[in-house]
């Protein structure tokens, strides 16, 4: 139970946690790894070198220590946190091993005169009030999955029934179920788990699905990382007829329904969850504004088949920016990078509108501060990150 005088502690720490979280939560992974080997494959081992983990941590503790009186101020991020679990497949016997790491560093990290017993008492009783919810919560989401029509719990075997270029960096996979059985619906711009065996080891990964549900296959579109463990060995080891293990559709960053004009803007292989909340608008007269940015006319994926959609339905308007374009490349609307007067242009007069964007974490940073000049709500602004979630401040 998590007491009045354990609230005052957590919230006397905020400062230190300002100051050294990253540091703390790098000496916590780094410790549970070496301590608890086996829940290495629920973290992406990229996301640990390039330091993205730790920094997502660090400021989700931050934030739990700053609202510990008001925990309802963290409704997107648990939400978020909630969603990746459940995609992972983590369980409630997860929770011990990341909660003794966690006070293992602080005890460590900050020293026993900082960190005192008192502290690591307090600490102790928060992460066991979180953990809770997380359970609680994650338990909710696996028994409807599990109750869905097509729906399951845990692993599901599937099959790769196709495998196409979309271009130099990205390759599509269509998944479907090994016992031929339906498949849960899934909302678009949500994504799935997979578990894939890479030399000997287990590796859990995350994707958006890049296409409208049909009730019998997923699509997933991958980009092939430089260094990338898992994306390097979908790319060139997994051909067509291969098993993989799927986790449910999972993902809070999905089509919201009504009947505002609708601004999709991509960068890379963002481009990806944008796919099936176009496919799902197009149904409707709702006007649709697609932008996509990318390096050149190598790397853009599905360009295409954004084309023939324009042909098709005239409410769709679709722009490209390339940051080089080639002189004989004559379908890029615009070079270099996405400014504020370029995405004025593209989007409709109106700034009531409903916008939805993802791509690399300086793509996004930059678009939602181009949307907040322009005057779009902020409450109908809409983004998720691919890997951890980080501030886009």
């Amino acid at each position: 139970m998590l007491s009045t005088e354990h609230k005052a502690i957590i919230t006397a720490t905020v400062p230190l946690l300002e100051q050294g979280g990253e540091a703390l939560t790098r000496h916590f992974y780094k410790s549970m790894f070496r301590d608890s080997p086996h829940v290495t494959p629920l973290f992406n081992q990229a996301n640990q070198h390039e330091g993205t983990q730790q920094r997502a941590l660090a400021n989700a503790v931050l934030m739990y220590a700053k609202n510990i009186e008001k925990l309802e101020n963290l409704g997107p991020l648990v939400n978020t946190i909630i969603n990746k679990h459940v995609s992972l497949q983590i369980q409630p016997e997860h929770y011990p091993v990341v909660g003794a790491a966690l006070l293992k560093a602080i005890r460590e990290v900050l020293g026993e005169e900082i960190a005192t017993d008192a502290v690591i008492d307090a600490w102790g009783a928060a992460y066991g009030q979180l953990a809770d919810i997380l359970i609680g919560a994650e338990e909710n989401i696996y028994q409807e999955n599990q109750q869905a029509e097509g729906g399951w719990r845990g692993g599901r075997a599937f099959k790769v029934a196709s495998k196409t270029v979309e271009s130099d960096e990205i390759t599509s996979f269509v998944l479907a179920p090994a016992d031929g059985g339906k498949i849960a619906l899934h909302k678009p711009g949500q994504y799935i788990g997979i578990n894939v065996d890479v030399s000997g080891n287990p590796q859990r990964r995350q994707y958006s699905l890049s296409a409208v549900a049909n009730g019998q296959t997923y699509r997933i579109s991958v980009k092939r990382e430089p260094g990338g463990l898992v994306s390097n060995f979908l790319h060139d080891q997994v051909r067509v007829g291969d098993s993989i293990e799927v986790f449910p559709p999972s993902g809070e960053f999905v089509l919201t329904d009504n009947d505002k004009p609708l601004v999709l803007i991509s960068g890379g292989v963002g481009i990806t969850p944008t796919l099936a909340m176009l496919t799902e608008a197009l149904t409707s007269n709702r006007p649709v504004h697609f932008i996509h940015a990318a390096r050149h006319a190598g790397v853009h994926a599905f360009r295409d088949h954004i084309d023939a959609l324009a042909d098709q339905h005239p409410q769709l308007q679709r722009f490209y920016c390339y940051e080089k374009a080639d002189a004989q490349d004559t379908r890029a609307h615009a070079t270099g990078y996405l400014n504020p007067e370029q995405l004025s242009k593209w989007m409709p007069q109106t700034r009531d509108v409903e916008a939805y964007f993802l791509g690399p974490t300086p793509f996004m940073k930059a678009i939602k501060s181009h949307l907040a000049e322009l005057g779009v709500p902020q409450s109908q602004t809409y983004y998720e990150f691919f890997g951890p979630a980080e501030a886009l401040a």
